[in-house]
This record gives structure tokens, C-alpha cells and sequence, in this order.
């Protein structure tokens, strides 16, 4: 009676738990919300091995509930009742049930592991990207275009995109949750394939998925997909001539300090994120949201010179254990002017 009580008592905490803990996380990253052909395929077998799990486990507790109910043991019956070990009509059904439902999981999900293993890599209709995992940030490139950026991957609605993905430094695995599956980035030449759509401009919310460090949770980039018309303006501003700073000392200062690492437009190096267009990205490094001034609803969303002036003047303090902070040493000001160009470096194309 204790037990059962404790149950009536421990019953509604669970139940509010679960009300509570179905409102955490985003609508953007669930694969339960699919917005392209892909997530869409794999929704559908998740949901045709849900229904066979389901089945089995409804069956097996009513089966349970029965035979606890009609054989238990009644007071005075004091007889051992019939054993049935070593029944060959029980051994064969239950072998035989099991291997008829594995049958009917494996017809779809033979089906659409084929259909999604396609190779679009020399599809002359498909654009090309070639995805690079760093330690904590992605690297798109498109090698059909010549165009290297980082953190937002831009792609047309009406194309299929096809997915190069490797890794310049641990393991990482690409994901985004409502468009495609995850696809793990390999090292010492190890290239994996993958290919999704996005028919429905928008911005999708992309993470790494394989545990790879201390900022592992803040691994996050954005899959901008926009109309084909803005997607070619978009090719020609990233590929437009860029102006450096108008303050010939601060031109010195982000020559000598920034472009050692980064890119803004033909100057620079690549070793860290191409930084062309970066005040019209979705957000700075992936997790800090660029919104209006005075749109500010939560922890990491800041106008775009707050976002970086955040960044340059501690990245640690934003993603800790990423390999930045020891590379340049600025001032208070010259991180505010930095920050002040970064954040003029807008592209207009949508």
C-alpha cells in the first residue's frame, strides 16, 4: 500500500516534467520538423520504426497483463502450474514474429539508405560544397565558384546541394537537424558525401553534432537558403572588390593584426574564417545573433558591432579553448575600430 501511494504522489511531478521538459529546445532543430525532401525521407522511417516498436511494446504488456491477471495465484491454490519449457510452437512464434517484423523495417530502410547515399558530386546540376570542420567554426567552400566564406553556407532554393565534408583538425559531424542528417568530417583524407534541398528560402540552424572539446555546444553555423535570382548577386558581391579601412593606422593595424589569418575579399590568408560579408551574416561565430539595437530579447543577441567588438575583445570568453585569442594583441580602440569596419561589411543581394 506504501509503494502504491508513493506512486500516486511521484505520478503528477513526472507528468508536470513532462509538460515542462516538451517546451525546451528549438522548433529549428528538430528533425521532427522537416523542411526539405531528405528530412523528410528519413521522418518517414522514423515514424514506420516507431510504429513497429510501438506495436510490439502494446502487444507485449497486454500479453504480460493478461497472464499475470488470468494465471496468478489464487489463495488455497497451492499446485505448480503446467510448464511449457521447451515448446516447439512457442520457440518457433517466437522466432518467427521478430524476424517477420525485422523483414517488413528492412524493406524502407534499405529503400531510403540507397536513396539518400547518392552521389551528386559530379552532377553538373548540383552546386558544390565543400565543408571543413574546425575547432570551433565550418568552412564552406563552393569550388565552382571560387568563393571561401565561413559559418553561414548560402545556397539557392532550386538546386540540389551536394555535400563534401572533412575536418582540419578532430573528429566533428555535420548536422542540420531539419533539412538533412548528420555526416561525420573525417581527418587524414577521409571525405564522406551527403546531399540535401532546401525548397523553401529560409535560415536553418545547423550544429556539429560529435562531441570535439570544450565549445563542442557552440559549434553552430546557419544554412541561408535563398531565392536563385538573390543567390547570384550573392556570387557576385562575394567575388566584389572590398575597400579596407578609410583610418590609414587602422588599415595598418587590421592588415598586420587580422589579415595574417583571415580574408576580406582578395587580401588576406585562410587559416581562419573568411570574414567578406560578415555584417550580413546571421550572427557572429556561429552563436551570437546579429538583431536590431533595441531587439535584444536574449543572452547571445546583440546589434552586429556589439557582436564582434564581444568577439575580438575575448573570443575565450565566448567559445572557450578556440585557438584566436593568441594570435594578435590590440587595444581597446583599435578592437572598437576593428569592430566599427567589420560591421559596415554588409552584401546586398537578397
Amino acid at each position: 500500500m506504501k509503494r502504491w501511494q508513493f506512486v500516486k504522489r511521484l505520478a503528477p511531478l513526472m507528468a508536470l516534467l513532462v509538460l515542462v521538459l516538451s517546451a525546451c529546445g528549438r522548433e529549428d532543430l528538430s528533425a521532427l520538423n522537416p523542411q526539405g525532401p531528405v528530412a523528410q525521407e528519413q521522418l518517414g522511417l522514423m515514424k514506420i520504426s516507431i510504429l513497429i516498436m510501438s506495436i510490439v511494446v502494446v502487444v507485449v504488456f497486454a500479453i504480460s497483463i493478461y497472464v499475470l491477471i488470468k494465471f496468478r495465484r489464487r489463495k488455497g491454490d497451492e499446485k505448480i502450474p503446467k510448464q511449457v519449457e521447451g515448446s516447439h510452437k512457442l520457440e518457433v512464434i517466437w522466432t518467427v514474429i521478430p524476424i517477420i517484423l525485422l523483414v517488413i523495417l528492412a524493406i524502407p530502410t534499405l529503400k531510403t539508405v540507397f536513396s539518400l547515399s547518392k552521389d551528386y558530386s559530379e552532377d553538373p546540376n548540383a552546386l558544390q560544397v565543400i565543408v571543413t570542420a574546425h575547432q570551433y567554426w565550418w568552412e564552406f567552400e563552393y569550388p565552382e565558384l571560387g568563393i571561401k566564406t565561413a559559418q553561414e553556407l548560402v545556397i539557392p532554393t532550386d538546386r540540389v546541394i551536394s555535400i563534401e565534408a572533412k575536418t582540419a583538425d578532430v573528429l566533428h559531424s555535420f548536422w542540420i537537424p531539419s533539412l538533412a542528417g548528420k555526416i561525420d568530417t573525417n581527418p587524414d583524407g577521409n571525405v564522406n558525401r551527403m546531399y540535401f534541398e532546401a525548397p523553401k528560402a529560409g535560415v536553418y540552424q545547423g550544429k556539429c553534432a560529435e562531441l570535439c572539446g570544450p565549445s563542442h555546444g557552440l559549434m553552430d553555423f546557419k544554412v541561408k537558403a535563398v531565392e536563385p535570382s538573390s543567390f547570384d548577386r550573392w556570387q557576385v558581391a562575394m567575388l566584389d572588390t572590398v575597400e579596407l579601412p578609410s583610418d590609414p593606422e587602422l588599415a595598418q593595424v587590421f592588415e598586420s593584426q587580422c589579415l595574417t589569418c583571415h580574408a576580406v575579399g582578395e587580401y588576406g590568408g585562410s587559416t581562419f574564417p573568411n570574414l567578406t560579408g560578415i555584417a550580413s551574416r546571421e550572427s557572429v561565430a556561429g552563436i551570437l545573433i546579429n538583431v536590431e539595437e533595441g531587439e535584444k530579447e536574449y543572452k547571445h543577441e546583440d546589434t552586429v558591432y556589439n557582436n564582434l567588438y564581444k568577439w575580438i575583445k575575448d573570443p575565450k570568453a565566448v567559445k572557450p579553448g578556440n585557438h584566436m585569442t593568441d594570435q594578435y594583441t590590440l587595444t581597446d580602440e583599435e578592437v572598437a575600430g576593428i569592430a566599427e569596419y567589420l560591421s559596415t561589411l554588409t552584401l546586398d543581394y537578397e
